[in-house]
């Protein structure tokens, strides 16, 4: 029986549609496909047409949180779900859904129809920009960021003692190590230890080492912290917590670059690379007559500096693509990304646990979130109110307008009120940020030079 001319003409419209489209009838088979359905999932019209939905559209939400049924259940359209499809190959695609009620002339369901678009181009795109601003698995296309990014390669190549400065959840150690592997040392051993977490005796034992017989339960020589990393870089974190009497001990080997394990009768020489870290101002308590000079000295030769997440949010939307990544590994789930508002809400917090507080916002989020993306009401309750409590009443969200004045005031900010240099690093005319300025109604300090006042 040959088609008629309606059907026939149905089908050249569905198939000149860029997206996917397939529809199915009350009993979830497959009634309609169209030719960028079969290009996106790789199955024939011939194959799909018949089948159960479920079996020829293999997305990750099909057992759980299938969208048509979803849609046939409340009534409602979903608009844009971001999910992942299983191709006839077995290839993971990323796509986004729509799907909708069918009704026949006298307004009875006759069944349902889904559209969808490959995000393939989206993702690689993504991870284009992933890759551009990543380095040594450290993220991060902010100013401040791409300055340290440049520095790195030079300061691995050196020998020199570094000291990282940062609040806590900045990413020392990850610098620390982003150091040791650029470095001649890489083949070696790169060693870390939390000199604040330990008392006096323990951080001795563990650094030196210790002898047989040096005290009660000693029985067998124990190599330390220093003697393994030979050869390789040793982190010294937390440096700022060390007692006086590690830090003259901690002197007198980065001077001769010898240590007498606990117990030894003679000095052990080894070739170790130094990074210390600390989350304190050493200046102030070496002022304060709490950290020796000689040692502040000794560590200080490149001091990096690493900023807070407060003043690089344009790194935000980086490090949530990456730390979403990690949790659908460690999770084996489908997550595709965050939601418009979900993100605005996560540009607007001060973060002061920095990048590790982000992180842990995104894994509670991944607690709550079964697939798709995440949305606002996946994120800590705590994080919604502050937000809220922020707002005009009705309002619920940050515009994008109001996303791109957080961003304008935070590098005017960063520039101590220079809005000419602010214009340069935001890359646009000092003209255009004026006009910005106004528009947005950004607060500004009274001179173009900051808060200095005329005297």
């Amino acid at each position: 029986m040959s088609e008629s001319p309606e059907k026939r003409a149905t089908e050249t419209i569905l198939d000149s549609i860029a997206d996917g489209v397939f529809t199915v009838d009350e009993s979830w088979r497959i009634t309609s496909f169209n030719r960028a359905a079969e290009q996106i999932t790789g199955v024939s019209r011939k194959e799909a047409i018949g089948q159960m939905c479920s079996d020829v559209f293999r997305a990750s939400i099909c057992e759980t949180q299938c969208a048509l049924k979803e849609t046939m259940r409340t009534g409602r359209p979903i608009v844009n779900k971001a999910i992942y499809i299983l191709d006839a190959n077995g290839r993971r695609i990323p796509i986004s859904i729509s799907a909708a009620i069918l009704k026949d002339a006298a307004d009875n369901v006759i069944g349902g129809v889904e559209t969808f678009r490959d995000l393939s181009m989206v993702e690689e795109l993504r991870k284009e920009l992933e890759e551009k601003y990543t380095f040594a698995d450290i993220v991060g296309r902010s100013p401040a960021m791409r300055q340290l990014f440049e520095l790195l390669p030079r300061i691995a190549d050196s020998n020199s003692t570094v000291l990282i400065e940062g609040a806590s959840g900045t990413g020392k150690e990850l610098f620390a190590r982003a150091i040791h592997s650029l470095s001649p040392r890489r083949d070696k051993r790169f060693v870390a230890i939390n000199c604040g977490a330990l008392p006096d005796t323990l951080l001795e034992s563990e650094l030196f080492g210790y002898k047989a017989g040096a005290f009660t339960d000693a029985r067998h020589d124990k190599p330390g912290r220093l003697a393994i990393a030979d050869g390789g870089t040793i982190l010294l974190d937390e440096i700022g917590d060390v007692s006086p009497a590690m830090q003259s001990r901690l002197l007198r080997f980065l001077q001769e670059k010898t240590f007498e394990p606990l117990g030894a009768v003679e000095p052990l020489q080894v070739d170790v690379r130094v990074v210390a870290a600390t989350n304190q101002d050493l200046n102030k308590l070496v002022k304060k007559g709490i950290f020796r000079q000689d040692l502040f000295y000794r560590i200080n030769v490149i001091r990096l500096k690493l900023p807070e997440l407060c003043d690089r949010r344009e790194d935000i939307p980086l490090l949530v693509d990456r730390f979403v990544g990690k949790f659908n590994r460690l999770q084996d789930k489908d997550v595709a990304g965050v939601s418009e508002e979900a993100l605005a809400l996560l540009m607007e917090h001060d973060y002061p646990g920095n990048v590790r507080e982000l992180e842990n916002v995104i894994e509670h989020a991944f607690v709550l979130c079964r697939g798709g993306l995440i949305e606002r009401h996946h994120l800590p309750p705590a994080l919604r109110n502050e937000t809220d409590s922020k707002l005009p009443r009705g309002e619920r969200a940050l515009t994008l307008k109001a996303l791109e004045a957080i961003h304008i005031a935070d590098a005017i900010r960063r520039h101590g009120g220079n809005r000419t240099a602010a214009a340069r690093e935001l890359g646009i005319d000092p003209s255009t940020l004026f006009r910005k300025i106004k528009s947005l109604g950004i607060p500004l300090p009274g001179s173009d030079h900051g808060n200095r006042k005329k005297e």
